[in-house]
């Protein structure tokens, strides 16, 4: 019964599409995608009284802080479990001031969720293996990350999460969803998701392991025709992402191949910086990203590299897995019409998170600007339309067959 009610009050959701996202490798709130590593680092102390005692002039207007503290007080001295850890309510009380900006990408971790998110960044987490999001208030799957858990699971992109281990997800909010998903390597976690158009939820069960990514990979195709293409497949826009990608395109120049495929799919993105040097090997001395901030200020990010494949023959594969940093690399080559996009809608992040280091371990990520494409079309909540549309659909992926690609084969072979 309580599957049921769950996907009668959620089939809405599910018809109307979803708006709201943010990442996470199973695991770590990862990046919000077109992530900016912050160089600061503030002090927290464990006691908030001392926090507020050091800010200097007069409350904000209309704010009444006595009303804080009589809260903390009756938690102090009514609470049914004593003696209540005033970190926790100190980490609480700063959780709840980035979430009150409403904006699903904006967190707030602890010590032990900013290494976790680290451990992330770095290609190397504890989980399931899958990018997960909030969209109208719904929990669920951007991409299971290829040979993950997650997806020998079977779980998909788009996927709705239900319940986590019996736990109905609605109200969780995304840090909560990661610390139920997450656990230690070996044990299992039980989801029950709904998939598309079906009448009947789905439970998966799924066993957690650590996961290893390496953010690039590459490999020779040959197209129907006979043409040699190389077939870059990029997972995320992490930290070692431009050395492995510049092992595909040494590939690419020396081995004389005809074109190149570069496949987004299910890429939720990472690094802004990474995604301006990616498209920087398609453009030259262009901008790749518009990046306008809190001011409207816009600022321009230019072309870095040494656009050793703006003349390849070039085809980009993105779905609606594909986010962020993804969307920024394709929306540039669109516009400069570098490569050919085949595939499904893109997911449309449009914003760029910055994180603040405190001096004892926590951290808070928040959104500082939105970006826009060279040619100023706005991907915020819209995604980037592919020029040639192919969908994969579940049978498709059941029977292990590929048109997205195919088509992109057929494209390079053809020029059309």
């Amino acid at each position: 019964m309580i599957e049921q009610h769950q996907h009668q009050k959620r089939s809405s959701f599910l018809k109307r599409g979803f708006v709201m996202y943010f990442v996470l490798l199973a695991a770590a709130g990862i990046f919000g995608f077109g992530f900016v590593v912050g160089s600061s680092v503030k002090s927290t102390t464990t006691s908030f009284r001392n926090v507020l005692s050091k800010v200097t002039g007069e409350a904000p207007a209309n704010v009444d802080i006595t009303n804080f503290w009589e809260v903390w007080n009756t938690i102090q001295e009514n609470y049914v479990d004593q003696p209540v850890d005033e970190q926790q309510l100190l980490y609480g009380a700063m959780r709840g001031l980035v979430q009150s900006v409403n904006d699903p990408y904006s967190l707030f971790f602890t010590p032990e969720q900013t290494e976790e998110f680290e451990d992330t960044i770095n290609g190397t987490f504890t989980g399931i293996g899958a990018e997960i999001a909030i969209k109208n208030e719904q929990l669920q799957v951007v991409a299971p990350l290829s040979g993950s858990p997650a997806e020998t699971s079977g779980l998909l992109a788009a996927d709705a999460i239900l319940s986590i281990n019996g736990e109905d997800t609605e109200g969780m909010t995304l840090s909560e969803a990661v610390s139920k998903i997450r656990g230690e390597e070996g044990t299992v976690v039980t989801l029950v998701i709904h998939r598309g158009d079906e009448e009947d939820n789905r439970e998966i069960a799924i066993t957690r392991k650590e996961i290893h990514i390496e953010s690039v990979t590459y490999e020779e195709k040959t197209t129907p025709a006979g043409k040699k293409i190389v077939y870059i497949k990029m997972t995320q826009f992490a930290s070692d992402t431009q050395s492995l990608f510049d092992g595909a395109i040494q590939s690419y120049v020396l081995d004389g191949f005809d074109g190149v495929i570069l496949d987004l799919r299910n890429n939720p993105g990472g690094f802004l910086t990474t995604a301006v040097e990616v498209a920087s090997e398609f453009i030259e001395d262009e901008t790749i990203v518009l990046e306008e901030d809190s001011s409207q200020i816009v600022k321009e990010h230019p072309a870095v590299g040494r656009a050793r494949l703006k003349d390849a023959p070039t085809v980009l594969l993105v779905n609606g897995g594909s986010a962020s940093a993804s969307e920024i690399v394709a929306g540039a080559v669109q516009d400069y019409k570098k490569a050919v996009l085949i595939g499904e809608q893109t997911f449309g992040k449009g914003s760029v998170q910055d994180i603040t280091y405190f001096d004892d371990g926590s951290s808070a990520k928040l959104t500082i600007a939105r970006w826009l494409t060279p040619k100023g079309r706005v991907i915020d909540n819209e995604g980037v339309t592919p020029d040639i549309i192919v969908e994969l659909t579940e049978d498709d992926y059941n029977n292990d067959r590929d048109p997205q690609l195919d088509r992109a084969f057929q494209y390079l072979d053809e020029g059309k």
